[in-house]
């Protein structure tokens, strides 16, 4: 393809940009990340997480890792602050009874102290003092986080002068923050990984949904560096990135 043909084809990715739920299905077998992450959070919720226990899972998206669970729906809570997975949340797990709650702050959560056994969060916010505030003596809090250093090199590929823009979310800082508010830190894991892109398009439909971490991308903004990206996939095959994770187990 030429210039112009190619510049067309990624305006069409980017002008249908948009996301149901946490649903990355247009991208099937057009990239891949989280291939590599030496643990699975889902075991490891499941490890601790028992019948009869209050759980909230936090920032659920559009509920779909929740659902896998199997959870009691009477002994499920959720929240969700994202406006179109908000409503997308009321039409799937309001009506089988789980406790959805509307929440964009993880500061203020709209619970009552010492409400839960367990809360759960992937790649949501959260806010250690908060967490201790609802979560019952001894209970916990497990998460799985995308680190500060997340698609750090795929971003420079396209803005090169672009600061850091959480240079907090990294373990260690995190986990002292939890021990500050009073947890005990029981497991702990930092990974660097891999994200593929085996076509332009893919990546241009990519940086329009994840737009904090590409903030002002736009396909006439990134040409010239998007072509240079096309370059490198006519090359090797695909163009990489780094990915950032965290895990963490803390107890009340």
């Amino acid at each position: 393809m030429n210039r112009n043909e190619l510049k067309e084809l990624w305006k069409q990715e980017e002008q249908i940009a948009h996301i149901h739920g946490w649903d990355f299905s247009h991208l099937h077998g057009r990239y891949e990340e989280e291939q590599d992450i030496p643990w699975d959070y889902d075991s490891i919720v499941r490890q601790y997480l028992k019948k009869d226990m209050k759980l909230l899972d936090y920032d659920t998206g559009g509920g779909e890792f929740l659902l896998t669970l199997g959870h009691p729906y009477e002994n499920t809570a959720a929240t969700e602050g994202f406006p179109p997975n908000v409503a997308l949340c009321r039409e799937t797990l309001t009506p089988l009874g789980i406790d959805l709650r509307e929440c964009s702050d993880p500061a203020r959560l709209p619970f009552e102290d010492s409400s839960f056994d367990i809360v759960i969060n992937r790649h949501g916010d959260f806010c250690p003092e908060e967490l201790a505030r609802v979560l019952k003596p001894g209970s916990l809090f497990i998460t799985q986080q995308v680190g500060g250093r997340n698609d750090r090199d795929l971003v420079q590929m396209v803005f090169p002068d672009a600061k850091e823009p959480f240079p907090d979310l990294y373990l260690a800082a995190q986990c002292d923050a939890f021990r500050h508010a009073g947890f005990e830190i029981l497991r702990s894991e930092e990974f660097f990984g891999k994200i593929r892109f085996y076509d332009v398009g893919a990546f241009v439909w990519f940086a329009r949904i994840i737009e904090w971490e590409f903030p002002d991308f736009s396909v006439n903004r990134c040409f010239d560096r998007l072509l240079k990206m096309q370059e490198q996939i006519d090359e090797k095959g695909s163009v990489e990135g780094t990915t950032h994770r965290y895990l963490i187990v803390a107890r009340k």
